[in-house]
């Protein structure tokens, strides 16, 4: 119990060497934090900050490469390191907003529409700027939101802010709290930077093992493959059909079912089948059964539902499961041509050919192509088999590699998530 009779806090996964110390200090922010009050001066309005939700607080110049600010700062708010600012703006991310600690730079300034608040010398800014991410605090902003917000913008003055209910334990506990999930951090940060590694070099790989504009052979062959003459240089439409997916009737879409129903969202916009989870959407009603794809089969996004993914292709993972979808086109090779869907799964994911689908595509929100206008787009491809298998296995090793790398990645979030949930007590035992 704390002095006021109330029932002490403690999280659930506590160091050994806290275990048995008292349950965390209620206090409220205005206690141990208040309000940034300083203005901008002649000069600061270079250093215009904003706020990003993935990114925390960055220069204006850096995140956008202008200064999108106006010239007149006067109003704008003066930060010095370890200050903090709240943008009460719901996001997918933050429901009641996003609250982030000036890290990066020395100081900056910010438009008055933010909530800018700082620390006393004795808190331990890295704890609370964990505090907030992990949500410990989201229960108190629910509190605060007044009815009348504008639409994504709730009303919440800085006053206000502070005047709302935090939980610490000492400054000791707060110091190995923050440099756990700063060690957690900058290992996922070290992983991350091996998938743009490892991303960046295949990148540079498919420049060099496919042959340049007005080149007739790439500048990279396998040796067995020195001496086998140029490539075919020819539209899509003389080496392969490009087929309509069907329109399945959304009375029958469910959230299970024997049958996935393929959608743009199954396509990662660098190529390659993206399982939905929770939002993967089957089919529970007639199939027609040519609308039934095969393990390998390759198909094409034929409509940009995100940015980069118009052109991108997946090969099929599993035979008599995933169903061929309307906006989705399904290519297959003309009689005679030499064509592994493999190597052409890459093929699509070439810089200049994604290129050529883009320009050749209409529409103004939403991009959309079509079989005709994608058949119109010219692409170099070896004359062999071998080769084109070769080429193929190369890039999918790689791939496969960053997937692996991706994977370990995504599992280090999640160990970080869970890690927070832990770390700090739930305010449902509040």
């Amino acid at each position: 119990m704390t002095n006021d009779g109330e029932p002490a806090l403690t999280p659930k996964l506590r160091f050994p060497e806290f275990r048995d110390a008292a349950g965390w200090e209620k206090t409220q922010l205005q206690i141990i934090a208040r309000p940034v009050s300083d203005r901008a001066v002649t000069g600061d309005s270079d250093n215009v900050l904003s706020l990003s939700g993935e990114h925390g607080l960055v220069l204006q110049s850096d995140y956008f490469g202008k200064k999108v600010a106006g010239d007149s700062a006067e109003r704008y708010l003066k930060l010095v390191r370890n200050d903090f600012v709240y943008n009460d703006r719901t996001t997918k991310a933050s429901v009641y907003g996003t609250i982030k600690r000036l890290s990066k730079y020395s100081g900056g300034i910010v438009s008055p529409i933010y909530k800018c608040f700082r620390f006393n010398s004795d808190e331990n800014p890295a704890f609370w700027e964990w505090y907030f991410e992990s949500g410990t605090h989201d229960a108190q902003l629910g509190s605060l939101v007044n009815e009348g917000a504008r639409t994504g913008r709730f009303n919440i003055s800085i006053s206000q802010f502070l005047s709302s209910v935090a939980w610490r334990p000492d400054e000791l506990e707060q110091q190995k709290i923050a440099d756990c999930l700063d060690s957690v951090d900058e290992l996922i940060a070290a992983e991350a930077r091996k998938v743009d590694t490892f991303t960046i070099h295949k990148q540079g790989l498919m420049q060099h093992l496919f042959p340049r504009e007005g080149e007739t052979q790439p500048r990279l062959r396998f040796p067995e493959f020195r001496d086998a003459g140029d490539w075919v240089k020819k539209p899509f439409s003389e080496l392969c059909d490009i087929k309509h997916g069907y329109a399945f009737e959304g009375e029958f879409f469910s959230n299970e079912g024997e049958y996935v129903l393929l959608t743009p969202g199954n396509f990662y916009e660098r190529g390659g089948y993206r399982d939905q989870g929770a939002k993967q959407k089957f089919y529970t009603g007639e199939i027609p059964r040519d609308y039934v794809l095969g393990y390998g089969d390759l198909l094409v996004a034929m409509t940009e539902q995100a940015a980069g993914l118009l052109g991108s292709p997946i090969l099929v993972p599993e035979s008599g499961r995933f169903l061929h979808n309307q906006r989705l086109g399904l290519v297959t090779k003309k009689p005679g041509v030499a064509w592994t869907n493999e190597l052409f799964f890459h093929v699509f994911n070439t810089q200049p050919v994604r290129k050529a689908i883009h320009a050749g595509a209409s529409g103004a929100k939403v991009r959309h192509t079509s079989p005709t206008k994608i058949g119109e787009v010219v692409v170099s491809c070896p004359t062999s088999l071998p080769e084109q298998q070769r080429i193929a296995d190369c890039l999918t090793a790689l791939d496969d590699l960053i997937a692996a790398q991706t994977q370990k990645l995504e599992v280090l979030k999640t160990h970080k998530k869970g890690l927070m949930q832990q770390l700090f007590p739930s305010m449902e035992d509040a």
